[in-house]
């Protein structure tokens, strides 16, 4: 069976000028092989494609693999790696810079002579950023789950409870409900707390008049999503519902705008432009997103610094925000996915703002 894949990462390799390549991230092995075990590694040369693992997983991974070929490795798993190498070893092997650190590197360097060991940067984290429409129908049911927890905490949440309680509250639901784990640790923070952007649930006790975040996703089948709403419990006062209404403004506005061709840089003006223009430039002090897939933060990235190019098939994030200690803050975030002229929305939650 084919794998198309590992065949684009064998097109990274041959235009790196590599013999082969090594996979240590499990993320990545999980992408190119399909294979969930925690223990393996991937090994792709320019006829063969290996997935290596342990006596434990043989079984497991033999009936997920995609097209490559499961081996048993060594109890040291480099002695493996060496006796599959292309040209008596005697080759430019890639691995990842990103995720070997340099102990590791020494101690292959070592082992696998005479193969030169050459470090190689986001190959596949660049082939993750297009996402197929498999990957696509995963993700649209990791929003609707996620749309699906915000509705039943709205009629659960009451002045009284925890932040604590409510994160509970979700992770039960969206594990009950086929999650495999939360996309990340829930932020659920209220009142003064809602000022700090990754306000992680606390055991502060919610108060009638708090306005609350809740930014939270559903990992599911090996895919995340990531949604952030803010509503409040009880009248939270005139200034909120204010930078409510900005902070809404600038998230419809960057929807509608955002397209294909644009850099992350360009997307991001978009609504830190109105942000600033309404005099709380100073108050937005994270980038509007960032890449969704199988983690919750992968490439492109949508920020004052991104020259990345957004292009059809790209998972992205929207998400603005304003932050006012001592009063609170707004947050506003949707999935999209870029196509040929903007985007489609992943997440479907009302935006409306919501009084309890």
């Amino acid at each position: 069976m084919g794998n198309n894949r590992v065949s684009k990462l064998r097109n990274v390799v041959q235009d790196h000028g590599l013999d082969a390549i090594l996979i240590t991230s499990g993320i990545n092995r999980r992408y190119l092989s399909g294979f969930t075990g925690s223990s393996g590694y991937v090994l792709i040369t320019e006829e063969e494609a290996y997935l290596l693992t342990d006596f434990r997983y043989m079984t497991q991974a033999s009936e997920q693999s995609k097209g490559l070929k499961v081996v048993q490795h060594a109890p040291s798993f480099v002695d493996t790696v060496r006796e599959l190498l292309p040209k008596g070893g005697n080759c430019r092997l890639g691995f990842e810079q990103d995720d070997v650190t340099y102990g590791s590197y020494a101690s292959y360097a070592e082992a696998l002579k005479p193969a030169t060991l050459v470090p190689v940067s986001q190959a596949v984290e660049k082939l993750r950023m297009f996402k197929d429409e498999e990957e696509l129908a995963v993700l649209r049911r990791a929003a609707d789950l996620a749309d699906d927890t915000f509705r039943h905490i709205l009629k659960v949440i009451k002045p009284g409870m925890t932040e604590r309680d409510v994160d509970l509250e979700m992770e039960f639901y969206m594990r009950s409900h086929g999650a495999t784990a939360s996309s990340f640790d829930t932020i659920v923070a209220s009142g003064e707390r809602s000022a700090m952007p990754h306000g992680v649930a606390s055991e502060k006790v919610i108060q009638k008049g708090d306005i609350v975040t809740f930014d939270f996703g559903a990992l599911l089948d090996g895919y995340c999503s990531d949604i952030t709403r803010t509503i409040a419990v009880g009248d939270p006062g005139a200034k909120l519902k204010e930078i409510y209404e900005i902070v809404l403004e600038s998230q419809l506005y960057a929807l509608e705008h955002i397209k294909p061709g644009m850099t992350g840089r360009e997307a991001d003006a978009l609504a830190r432009d109105i942000i600033a223009s309404k005099g709380y430039g100073d108050a937005f002090g994270h980038s509007l997103g960032h890449g969704l897939g199988m983690e919750v933060h992968e490439w492109p990235r949508l920020s004052m610094r991104s020259d990345d190019v957004l292009e059809p098939g790209m998972v992205v994030t929207v998400e603005p925000g304003i932050y006012v200690p001592g009063l609170g803050g707004v947050r506003i975030e949707d999935d999209v996915v870029v196509t040929a002229t903007g985007v489609e929305k992943l997440t479907h939650s009302s935006k409306d703002f919501t009084v309890l």
